[in-house]
């Protein structure tokens, strides 16, 4: 049994934000702050940033209503930020934990944020100071690897479908031809973008799904968008803003003269470039939809599934932590239990879960790849059950309104 180790805790959120992130930081938060081992517990201002800049909110001066709230709110209530640390920042960060006596490291975030607590981990243990580092895992990209899938996917999931399945209800309304593209968030991975799919139960699903797992090829989807075109009179995309040629680039012809913190390129375009392709060939009415940050921040539409889990994510986090467990990210398994979806919980060593990404297999994609199989509807279906039972005020949402008492 590991020693009881007494001492603060600290809380970042890196990373593009997502509709269900801060029931993760309430699962951290309300675990901690009920721990007889955690001391105080902080909140850093925009990450990592905050932790260099000596940026702490005080979460212990929070009112514990306006915490719950947090369940319910999207995007990071404590700030984010996309910032690749090397070794003179693992130093400050070192003297900020002595001088607040943190103990307990937690960093909310996708593949980006998983190598940076993999290398506060790796520098703590070099250098002999006693902190537990534990990542607690957030993606709308669900491509972080180990993990079964990641809390914000299934929200964000349910968004694309039935955003797809309402846009289709329109396409259809005139007699005249059209084509319809929607472009969904997704830069290497076409999870989201496949859950387009979705929509199918509601008999409104997307004629041509298109991934990055498949290289594109513009001729091919002029044909196929014809195709469909002659058929139906109509034709609805759903596209991954990440779609790619062969070489590797993109086909919004994005470029990293536009990146974040880490080098990647910002993307977008990828639809309106191919709706302006469709119109010249076809001489018919195009659409270009960008989903853009709705499909991230759309807490009315949250999975009830999703915010459980994220929140059970960030508690077991603190659990396995305050156990002795560090180095590790709490990942979700899929479980059947009365021959139903189940989440469980599994702890993986970060260096697995830090910079690498998990792709939808190719099994899962037809053979055409320009849809999903019905094995990868299943995998996403239980993940995007439940509605959001949110608090409101004048039948709008009510957000929490944290008060950010500076730590001294």
């Amino acid at each position: 049994m590991a020693k009881k180790l007494i001492g603060a805790a600290v809380f970042g959120q890196s990373g593009g934000p997502t509709s269900v992130i801060n029931a993760s930081a309430y699962g951290v938060f309300k675990t901690a702050l009920e721990a007889e081992e955690i001391t105080n517990v902080y909140g850093m201002a925009h990450g990592i940033v905050g932790m260099l800049n000596d940026e702490l909110y005080d979460i212990g001066q929070e009112d514990s209503y306006e915490l719950s709230l947090l369940l319910n709110t999207p995007s990071s209530a404590l700030g984010s930020c996309r910032y690749k640390i090397c070794e003179e920042d693992l130093k400050r960060i070192h003297e900020m934990c002595e001088k607040y006596n943190i103990r307990y490291f937690f960093y909310n975030g996708g593949n980006d944020s998983m190598d940076t607590c993999n290398k506060v981990n790796d520098y703590f243990n070099k250098v002999g100071y006693e902190c537990r580092v534990m990542g607690v895992p957030k993606t709308i990209d669900n491509d972080l690897m180990g993990t079964d899938h990641c809390p914000g996917f299934g929200s964000a999931a349910k968004y694309v479908a039935t955003s797809i399945a309402e846009v289709h209800q329109d396409a259809y309304v005139y007699d005249t031809p059209g084509v319809t593209i929607v472009e969904v968030m997704g830069r290497n991975a076409g999870w989201l973008t496949g859950a387009a799919a979705l929509a199918s139960y509601s008999g409104s699903p997307p004629d041509l799904i298109y991934l990055p797992e498949i290289p594109f090829e513009m001729d091919r989807f002029i044909k196929d968008v014809g195709a469909v075109l002659n058929e139906k009179n109509k034709c609805l995309v759903a596209i991954s803003e990440g779609a790619q040629y062969a070489d590797g680039t993109f086909v919004s012809q994005a470029t990293t003269s536009a990146t974040d913190g880490f080098g990647h390129a910002q993307l977008g375009g990828t639809a309106a470039r191919l709706a302006a392709v469709i119109g010249k060939e076809y001489g018919v009415k195009v659409r270009g939809i960008e989903l853009s940050l709705l499909q991230r921040c759309a807490a009315h539409i949250a999975s009830q599934t999703d915010i459980d889990e994220a929140f059970l994510a960030g508690k077991s986090a603190v659990e396995h932590a305050v156990e002795g467990g560090s180095g590790k990210m709490a990942g979700f398994t899929r479980e059947t239990v009365d021959g139903k979806y189940s989440c469980g919980i599994t702890f993986l060593p970060l260096d697995i879960c830090a910079n690498t990404e998990k792709k939808i297999p190719r099994e899962w994609i037809t053979e055409d790849g320009t849809f999903v199989t019905q094995e990868f509807i299943d995998y996403v279906l239980p993940l995007i059950q439940g509605d959001n039972n949110r608090a409101q005020e004048n039948s709008l949402p009510r957000f929490a309104k944290l008060k950010k008492i500076k730590a001294k």
